[in-house]
């Protein structure tokens, strides 16, 4: 590996996943697990959203008022189990820190860069 990409998986907490300045602790089930840290407290993300799209609507498709609404979740492949999540499958995460509450998304799509997962998320809203 090169010497500036062991520099960004050093700084990915320090920086970037610092939960002091960018990310929240969060609590994430995805496939049947339960990711929330080694002291039950979460794990770091960084959520942008919510971003509200129109939603295209099929021919067949009679249903009013629904919006699709995108989010991109950034954390640590590690912290999710070094799953990388598959698009189609859903994924809870709460809605504050320590927060009983979960919202349930679609994953329309997924990466891992540097040691990072970038996700794309879906949920309709009305």
């Amino acid at each position: 590996m090169s010497g500036f990409k062991d520099m960004l998986n050093r700084d990915i907490h320090k920086v970037f996943l610092n939960v002091d300045e960018f990310a929240e602790r969060r609590t994430v089930k995805y496939d049947g697990e339960t990711y929330d840290g080694p002291e039950h407290e979460g794990i770091p993300v960084v959520l942008i959203g919510p971003v509200d799209k129109e939603r295209e609507q099929l021919k067949d498709d009679h249903v009013q008022g629904l919006h699709l609404v995108t989010h991109t979740l950034y954390c640590v492949l590690e912290d999710l189990g070094g799953k990388l999540p598959k698009q189609g499958k859903s994924i809870q995460i709460n809605t504050r820190e320590g927060g009983k509450f979960f919202r349930k998304y679609y994953i329309a799509a997924s990466a891992l860069e540097v040691g990072m997962l970038h996700v794309e998320l879906e949920e309709m809203d009305d």
